[in-house]
């Protein structure tokens, strides 16, 4: 698989991805929903910290959130050189198509979260209670690397009160795939999933040496 068409994956993920995250930031408050189906709404909230809303100092007390999300935000970057290498590698060598998409995917969704991260603090004003403007004269809502990423896609599938025989959380009210995400989340979450299931389309090249490495250090003597 080219690099242009690899390129070209990744330009229309960012593209729904951004504009999609535009589009909500600035005709949303935070905290809005909009029923589409029964098992599926926009609903905009906006994330400061890693997946599922967590944030690097919720795990130590020697940082500060701002500090955190500085670090979070740096060690993004840093990774997606990294994923942007293995993507170059992959195609000059020639990797299997499922491989070349799948990293595609992953630095598409990468690429979009650090947007967020980076730039849209210095881009929009807060969602507070109001629609956030592009570019207000008060300037942004915080400074660079101190952006929110935005999410907007929920999927309550079910609702409801859990038997009260379920051990620790019977009782309690649960709704079944609570998080809330958003494109670029999709791209990534796809291109790891097409890494664990189609491992062996994936990595071809690499089997084949494990084979014939076992067939060397194990020889068939029968």
């Amino acid at each position: 698989m080219s690099l242009k068409k690899a390129s070209i994956i990744i330009i229309l993920i960012l593209l729904v991805d951004q504009i999609s995250k535009v589009y909500i930031k600035t005709h949303f408050e935070l905290g809005e929903e909009i029923k589409v189906f029964g098992w599926f709404r926009i609903l905009f909230i906006e994330n400061d910290g890693m997946a599922w809303g967590a944030k690097l100092s919720d795990f130590t007390s020697m940082i500060t959130d701002r500090t955190a999300k500085v670090i979070l935000t740096s060690f993004r970057l840093v990774a997606i050189v990294g994923i942007g290498y293995w993507l170059i590698n992959s195609i000059k060598n020639k990797g299997s198509r499922v491989l070349v998409v799948a990293i595609s995917l992953i630095f598409a969704g990468a690429l979009g979260n650090i947007i967020d991260s980076v730039f849209y603090g210095i881009i929009f004003n807060d969602s507070y209670g109001q629609i956030a403007n592009a570019f207000p004269e008060g300037g942004g809502y915080d400074s660079l690397l101190h952006g929110k990423v935005v999410d907007m896609l929920h999927f309550p599938l079910w609702k409801g009160d859990l038997p009260e025989w379920i051990p620790f959380y019977g009782g309690e009210h649960f709704i079944f795939f609570n998080p809330v995400f958003n494109i670029a989340d999709v791209a990534i979450s796809t291109g790891v999933g097409m890494l664990i299931v189609f491992n062996r389309k994936a990595f071809p090249k690499e089997q084949k040496v494990t084979k014939i490495s076992n067939a060397i250090e194990t020889p068939d003597i029968s």
